[in-house]
Parts: C-alpha cells; sequence; structure tokens
C-alpha cells in the first residue's frame, strides 16, 4: 500500500501541473477535484527576464508568470540572464516572497527564428532545460512561429519532426516537458506529436489561433485530449479583454475542460483593449480577474 500511495501523489502531482503522461493517468482519481491557476507572461507585461516582473504580478492578481528565456537574434544562444546564478537565485527568492510560481520558460525567440535550421538549436534548448532544472520549472514553452509554420511551409516538417524528437530525448533526461505551439489544427497537431513520439513533446495550446482560423475551439480541445496538452494561453488576438469577446465563452471553455479532466495553468498572453493596449497593469488585470471568476469562482 504504501508503494501505491507514493505512486498515487506522484500522479496528482503531474495532474495539477497539467503535466499528465500516459503512464500517470491509470493513478489519477477521476473524482480528485481540478486545480486552474492563472499566469502572465513577462514578455507581453514589458518585464522581459527582469526582476520586477513578479511585483507586477502580484498587483495583477495573477498565480504565476512564465518567464522568457531572452532574446535570440543571431545568437548561438539565447540572451539568458538567468544563467547567472546570482541573477537566477534574486528571481527565485522573489517569487516565493511574492507566493508566486514561476509556471514555465518562454524560448519566444522561435517566433521570428527558425526552429527548423538553426544549427545550433540543440544548445538552445539544452540551455532553456539546465535553467529550468536550477530553477524547479517543469514546461517549456517552444513555439514553432511564423517561419516553421507547417500550413505555409509543410517541406520543413521532416526537419521539425527530426528536431523534435532530438529535444524530446533532451526533455526526457532532464525530466521536463516541452510545449509546442503551431498552425496546425487538432487532428494536424496529434498527428505530428503521433510522429514524433514523445510523452516530453506537448502541446501548449493556445486559443487564438483555431479561433483565428475560424475553427471549433472546443472540438479541437477535445481531439487534442487531456494527456497532450500541457499548457494553455487562455487568450484570444488583442482587440478586446477576455470578458467582452464575443467569440471566446469562457464559461464555456470551462466545461469542456472539466468534462476532459484537465488540470494546470491557464495563461494569460494577450486580449489586450485595443484603445488602450499598452496599459499593462488595466489589461492584465482585468483579464486575470475574469478567468479567476470562472475557473477559480468557489
Amino acid at each position: 500500500m504504501p508503494h501505491t500511495r507514493r505512486h498515487f501523489l506522484k500522479a496528482s502531482t503531474l495532474l495539477t501541473t497539467g503535466l499528465i503522461l500516459p503512464e500517470a493517468t491509470s493513478l489519477v482519481n477521476p473524482c480528485a477535484e481540478q486545480s486552474y491557476k492563472i499566469a502572465v507572461v513577462d514578455l507581453m507585461i514589458l518585464k522581459r527576464q527582469k526582476l520586477g516582473a513578479f511585483q507586477l504580478t502580484k498587483e495583477i492578481g495573477a498565480d504565476g508568470l512564465e518567464v522568457d528565456m531572452g532574446s535570440l537574434g543571431q545568437r548561438e544562444t539565447f540572451d539568458n540572464q538567468l544563467a547567472d546564478p546570482a541573477i537566477r537565485q534574486q528571481f527565485l527568492d522573489k517569487a516565493k516572497e511574492l507566493n508566486l510560481t514561476i509556471c514555465s520558460l518562454a524560448m519566444t525567440g522561435f517566433y521570428a527564428q527558425s526552429f527548423a535550421t538553426r544549427p545550433t538549436y540543440l544548445r538552445m534548448v539544452q540551455d532553456c532545460f539546465d535553467t529550468m532544472n536550477a530553477m524547479n520549472v517543469k514546461v517549456a514553452f517552444l513555439p514553432l512561429g511564423v517561419q516553421g509554420d507547417l500550413v505555409k511551409n509543410p517541406e520543413l516538417r521532416p526537419a521539425i519532426v527530426e528536431r523534435l524528437k532530438e529535444v524530446g530525448k533532451l526533455a526526457r533526461k532532464a525530466g521536463v516537458i516541452v510545449g509546442i505551439e503551431t498552425s496546425l489544427d487538432a487532428r494536424g497537431e496529434v498527428a505530428l506529436l503521433d510522429e514524433i513520439g514523445s510523452t516530453h513533446i506537448q502541446s501548449y495550446v493556445n486559443f487564438s489561433n483555431p479561433l483565428k482560423a475560424g475553427r471549433d475551439l472546443h472540438e479541437e480541445l477535445r481531439i487534442l485530449g487531456r494527456k497532450r496538452i500541457c499548457q494553455i494561453h487562455c487568450t484570444d488576438e488583442d482587440g478586446v479583454w477576455l470578458q467582452h469577446n464575443t467569440r471566446l465563452d469562457m464559461k464555456q471553455v470551462k466545461q469542456t475542460l472539466d468534462a476532459m479532466r484537465w488540470s494546470g495553468w491557464l495563461v494569460i498572453e494577450r486580449s489586450r483593449d485595443a484603445a488602450d493596449p499598452r496599459n499593462v497593469k488595466k489589461n492584465f488585470s482585468a483579464n486575470t480577474t475574469y478567468l479567476k471568476s470562472i475557473f477559480q469562482a468557489g
């Protein structure tokens, strides 16, 4: 019995972080209470790798923060200030002081740079994993970006699959999950994940992608399934706050995720008011308050 209990607790931990691996799901109590936590993105609150991001996150009212790995440009790896142990410790101490969680590290440099062709991609990814392990962060965000758009550039698929297989091996060794964002529909992303064949490469869902493409968000979530989704960017394009967004029914989203028995971090990326887009505190506080009213009510 003690051995079984240890495994159950491990599975429960995976559930609450959204990291649901196939070997853990059978041990999760189907009646266990679901948990949703709300985070913001340091890059989007204009505090990329800045210590002040934590105080602002606290003032916004979120539970945690997605921290960026830094810019990439034409460097061999990210401009990562967190590689410095002293700076890294400041971030960890501030998060602890304010009772905030670093829910993920983001490799947003790949929004503009090519994951398919950059020669030092393994060094970049390993630097991210080393930082994650030093900070006890379990999820990395990897967008395939404009140059890695598999809908517009299907010829890149073999290279991207091969590289993600290698990333999956490194992630397994590091004990972390990499959440990828692609331009594919849900069935296409499932096929891509199956081809990669690693439980350490999962889907980091961005609600705006299916919404912009006119696809059914709820059907997309169900097709992906809870075991493939590590985290969610729980916003739409900029324009209006979430509470005013007529194409994103957040109460229905919660019903869908509840029915899937998914739990984890909902990370606010955009949905800024077009009339006042740079008012960070106002925009992200409004969206955080609204998400909490839906996902943490009661």
